[in-house]
């Protein structure tokens, strides 16, 4: 293993968050509060470090393959999760390293679960590093540094398949051509988003703030409240668009805006169709308990589907007193998730479309068994390899939540709330069930050592699973 090939790009990784930090110190310097020390000293540390470590490590080409891709990209999520929690701690939050960790891991992986409380009071510093990680989380923190890696020649498509599940970055050719097209087009909802906003009746820092983790599909806010705070309807229909079209894949994006042929994108027609049907379960349902105007519910129906399917986490209502029908409903589409290749978090589309495709070609060969039955998605046969590798997936992804679930109710957390915590870190999406960590709770309670591996487990949903876990396999390891 060629450890430079590692220390190399986590270095630039070091150079680009010192960057991002210097916003939050701009923004509590005009607010004359004194954090700005805080994340200016952090800046300088983390940029001094990363400059001398790069022409440190320049030099001879070095060996860059799927061993180094992945334990790069598990290295980068954990140290930078750390590092990240850093400005946090030493701020004037006064919490301990572990809920520091807990907040960065959150933000950085896009899960939107939060130990703070009395948000609306906070330091603009503090409100736009949260709002930051997720944004950089969002576009993922190795695609974020593949334009900048020479060894992407070499092992860039793999470092990107691992980050972000997009496996249809061949129709534009070398992969950091088609990254540029992605830090584009999401710069450019961001900026879309966040102007929206501005008209709908948000300050500018909220209309920043909230663009940055609608776009991301992460969910942090600067209320308390969440989007509840702005009591408009106008907002929460941005809010559902924008988070639904982050849950797209970037391939799909790109070639919608380019005028390219778009090719079969049966996820993305099942992804929007299943979400407006699960809106109108609910809208039906929910219709029959609220007094409110019919478009009322309605809406807010469609924001809480939209909010949980694409793993944002935003909220305008609690949700849990809707009834228990309304608890089981978010809990289950908890475990849903985006399109593969989007920002989105969960299980994701296609693999749900594999799976149900695959249960319905076995159906077929029961029922007719000399009939020749394929697996297909996009109109093209899934390879057995694929079926495989997806259902070998759905058994780790429900083992894995079961056993962190299990893990938490060690430390005396109740069944419910265990369930909820781990498949909300697992999937990345934020706001659980129950009233501790429910749309208007938080995790602050939760006990040290669940946040920890909470923490652990935010980080195994942003790999998912098998990019973490593969570096564990002492196989890993052996030349």
């Amino acid at each position: 293993m060629d450890i430079r090939a590692i220390l190399l790009p986590i270095s630039r990784f070091l150079l680009i968050i010192s960057g991002f930090m210097l916003l939050p110190a701009l923004a509590d310097i005009l607010s004359g509060n004194p954090d700005w020390k805080v994340f200016a000293t952090s800046a300088v540390v983390l940029g001094g470090l990363g400059t001398l470590m790069v022409p440190a490590l320049r030099g001879q080409p070095y060996t860059f393959r799927l061993q180094e891709s992945f334990l790069l990209v598990n290295l980068a999520w954990v140290g930078l999760s750390v590092i990240c929690a850093v400005p946090l701690y030493a701020s004037g939050l006064h919490i301990s390293f572990v809920d520091a960790l807990f907040e960065a891991s959150s933000g950085l992986t896009t899960t939107g679960s939060t130990v703070l409380t009395g948000l609306d009071e906070l330091p603009p510093g503090i409100l736009l590093w949260r709002s930051l990680l997720q944004w950089i989380g969002g576009l993922g923190i190795v695609v974020m540094g593949i334009m900048l890696l020479p060894a992407l020649r070499v092992g860039g498509q793999q470092l990107f398949l691992i980050e972000s599940s997009e496996d249809n970055a061949k129709p534009f050719g070398r992969t950091e051509y088609f990254v540029r097209r992605i830090v584009a087009v999401y710069i450019g909802l961001t900026v879309t988003c966040a102007g929206l906003y501005y008209e709908a009746g948000m300050t500018g820092f909220e209309a920043i703030n909230h663009a940055l983790t609608t776009i991301s599909t992460g969910g942090f806010s600067t209320s308390d409240d969440s989007l509840g705070h702005f009591h408009s309807l106008t907002i929460d229909w941005i809010a559902i668009v924008f988070m639904l079209v982050s849950s797209l894949p970037f391939l799909f994006l790109i070639t919608l805006i380019e005028k390219r042929r778009i090719n079969a994108f049966r996820q993305v027609v099942f992804f929007l169709a299943l979400t407006l049907v699960l809106t109108m379960i609910l809208f039906a349902v929910s219709a029959w308990d609220h007094h409110a105007p019919p478009w009322l519910v309605f809406t807010s129906s469609a924001f809480h589907v939209a909010s949980i399917i694409s793993t944002t986490g935003f909220v305008t209502d609690d949700y849990l007193q809707w009834g228990s029908f309304a608890v089981c409903f978010f809990f289950l589409l908890t475990f849903v998730g985006g399109c593969n290749g989007s920002t989105a978090g969960g299980f994701k589309i296609f693999r749900i479309m594999i799976l149900l495709s695959f249960v319905r070609a076995r159906l077929r060969v029961l029922r007719y068994p000399r009939r020749v039955t394929n697996t297909r998605l996009e109109d093209t046969t899934v390879s057995t390899g694929t079926i495989e590798s997806v259902v070998a997936f759905a058994i780790l992804y429900v083992v894995t939540f079961a056993a962190f679930a299990l893990a938490y109710s060690a430390f005396d957390v109740d069944i419910d709330t265990a369930l909820s915590a781990s498949i909300t870190a697992l999937a990345n999406v934020g706001p659980g069930i129950g009233t501790e960590i429910g749309p208007v709770g938080n995790f602050a309670d939760m006990p040290s050592a669940v946040k920890l591996l909470q923490s652990l487990e935010m980080i195994l949903g942003r790999l998912e699973l098998l990019g973490g876990i593969l570096v564990l396999l002492p196989d890993f390891w052996l030349e």
